[in-house]
């Protein structure tokens, strides 16, 4: 494929969330949407009249006639497994939404089928490429918290599903992506969850370890509301400053030690772009594709799925067993 050309991007998923892969891909100039893979019938045929692509039920006939340079998978949260299995052997670079799968012996089976195949193989850690998370990073990584010492996540919602950790697995995962993206590795980890209202364990709290020797919290829940202010709030303290990132999208602030003024980012009149969550996943996939065309790794591989997973299961070992957990160290990415 040359430098220049058309990329075919065929989306695995008619629902609500893969409207938003197929919006992102279908305005890109370097990219020709392809294809659209659903479940049912009307409701795949109408999303691919929406985004002038060709509607298919089954995977292995779209591969077979489009051909697609590569794969974008937006299946319901515990429906990942198996189309993901099939794209990779066949051999189709792909981004899978998160989470990875609810199980680590399938996502071990995806990792290596992908490794074996030394294929393209990303997942939507999309929350990294909010501009105040971005921001965060930099600060970070310019010294500017000096030493961090703790670290607070928070992300409360709501939600259902029939999986007794759903909100664990495949909504925090986001915060353990995040949290070691921001802090480094989680070295040890304890839980306390709650049923009391039915459903799984829909609410958590986590006490975490890192392997700098900071400390921080994880509290998580399907029992709040996305319509309260704040329902998404990082604090990271460091001995030189602290920084707070609200509502993912919404806003940025960085406050020295010893200052009673803030330095605070908020997207201005115009910057709808930076305001708006699903634009977001935009800015990722703008990243993604570059590392793509250019033979790289990408910026968010699927092996940090299977951590964040790796990190759910320590939590519900610590909770069951009412212990702490030590976690293996993973590489940062």
């Amino acid at each position: 494929m040359s430098e220049n050309a058309l990329l075919k991007v065929a989306v695995i998923g008619a629902g609500g969330w893969g409207r938003q892969h197929a919006r992102v891909f279908s305005q890109r100039p370097d990219v020709r949407l392809c294809a659209i893979v659903g479940r049912t019938e009307e409701k795949t045929r109408l999303r691919a009249a929406e985004f002038r692509a060709t509607p298919y039920l089954s995977l292995a006939a779209m591969v077979a006639a489009e051909k697609p340079d590569f794969v974008s998978l937006a299946l319901p949260n515990q429906q990942h497994f198996d189309a993901t299995l099939e794209v990779i052997r066949a051999g189709v670079p792909m981004l899978v939404e998160k989470p990875l799968v609810f199980d680590l012996n399938e996502a071990d089976i995806l990792l290596c089928e992908a490794d074996k195949r030394q294929l393209f193989f990303a997942i939507n850690f999309n929350h990294r490429y909010a501009k105040p998370v971005q921001m965060a990073r930099q600060a970070i990584l310019d010294g500017r918290l000096g030493k961090i010492v703790f670290a607070n996540w928070r992300f409360g919602g709501s939600g259902t599903s029939d999986h007794p950790h759903a909100n664990l697995i495949e909504t925090q995962c986001h915060g353990f992506d995040m949290l070691e993206y921001l802090c480094g590795p989680i070295a040890a980890l304890s839980a306390e969850m709650t049923d009391m209202t039915g459903g799984g364990f829909r609410t958590l709290a986590l006490a975490v370890r890192f392997s700098n020797g900071a400390v921080g919290s994880l509290t998580g829940s399907y029992d709040s509301s996305y319509s309260y202010p704040q329902s998404h709030r990082v604090e990271i303290d460091g001995t030189a400053g602290r920084l707070v990132v609200e509502d993912t999208v919404r806003k940025y602030s960085f406050q020295q030690a010893g200052s009673e003024t803030a330095e605070v980012w908020q997207a201005g009149y115009f910057n709808d772009r930076d305001r708006e969550f699903h634009r977001t996943f935009d800015s990722y996939v703008d990243a993604m594709l570059i590392a793509f065309r250019e033979g790289e790794a990408p910026p968010v591989p699927a092996l940090r799925g299977r951590r964040a997973l790796q990190l759910a299961y320590a939590a519900i070992e610590s909770f069951q067993t009412g212990t702490r957990i030590l976690t293996p160290e993973l590489a940062s990415s």
